[in-house]
């Protein structure tokens, strides 16, 4: 939601995948979510699975805790990804071809059903881990030709099995690992854009922080938009790291 309600707010034009109670919490998200302009009517509304739940608590020095509740998103499955199959947005015959913004929320054996199918072989896919907990999700889709990989330091850690001392450090290994295309932001400090040609580095502003939920997602839908409009690699990933500081820092509307 965060990276589609950004990605509006950069001019694009989000279609949103995913499993949605008939409930009131459901009802809610749904008119929410037109009244944003983002286009709900491919979303599976299921009749016996609840609508997740999110709550994060935050204090000066960030997120404190946080429970994200997907459980209904996890039982429904591939049952999302069906307009991508059925002809509404493509086919295993004619692949959807535009961007496609993913996170690891799904299950790893349907992100593992993703990294193999035909549906994603056409399409630009940018791919997030939901949280550091489900960075690890991501390994069966790490190695896709196609796909570019947005984490922290910390999530590049988890998915290599390793920490790093910077951003730099952990785009390389990634990109050693068979990713395609990374994306390492560290907070405040130095991010990295690697791929098989080389890795880029950028500086981020320096705001005072006011909240960080939701600024990762920020990042990975800048840097979406911005390549979008045609702005090579140095100016994507400058634009990206401007449009999180200005969440971060209370300046763009939650």
């Amino acid at each position: 939601m965060n990276i589609a309600m950004t990605l509006r707010r950069f001019g694009m034009d989000p279609i949103l995948l995913t499993s949605i109670g008939r409930d009131a919490a459901g009802d809610e998200l749904i008119d929410a979510a037109n009244l944003l302009r983002l286009d709900t009517s491919f979303v599976y509304r299921s009749d016996d699975l609840p609508t997740d739940q999110y709550m994060a608590v935050e204090g000066a020095n960030g997120v404190i805790a946080a429970i994200a509740d997907a459980h209904s998103l996890e039982a429904a499955g591939d049952k999302i990804l069906l307009p991508l199959s059925d002809g509404r947005l493509g086919s295993e015959d004619v692949p959807f071809s535009g961007k496609i913004a993913l996170d690891g929320n799904l299950t790893e054996m349907l992100l593992s059903k993703i990294a193999q199918s035909r549906l994603f072989a056409s399409a630009d896919v940018r791919v997030a881990p939901a949280s550091p907990g489900k960075a690890e999700r991501l390994l069966p889709i790490l190695t896709m030709p196609n796909a570019t990989l947005y984490v922290n330091l910390e999530e590049a850690g988890l998915i290599c099995h390793r920490s790093f001392e910077n951003a730099t450090d952990a785009a390389d290994a990634l990109v050693t690992k068979g990713a395609a295309q990374v994306l390492v932001t560290d907070g405040g400090k130095t991010a990295a854009h690697a791929n098989a040609a080389g890795v880029i580095t950028a500086e981020p502003p320096q705001v005072l922080v006011t909240r960080v939920t939701g600024a990762g997602d920020t990042f990975m839908a800048a840097h979406i938009a911005a390549e979008a409009r045609g702005e090579a690699a140095q100016a994507a990933l400058e634009t990206a790291l401007a449009a999180a500081a200005a969440y971060v820092s209370g300046d763009v509307p939650s």
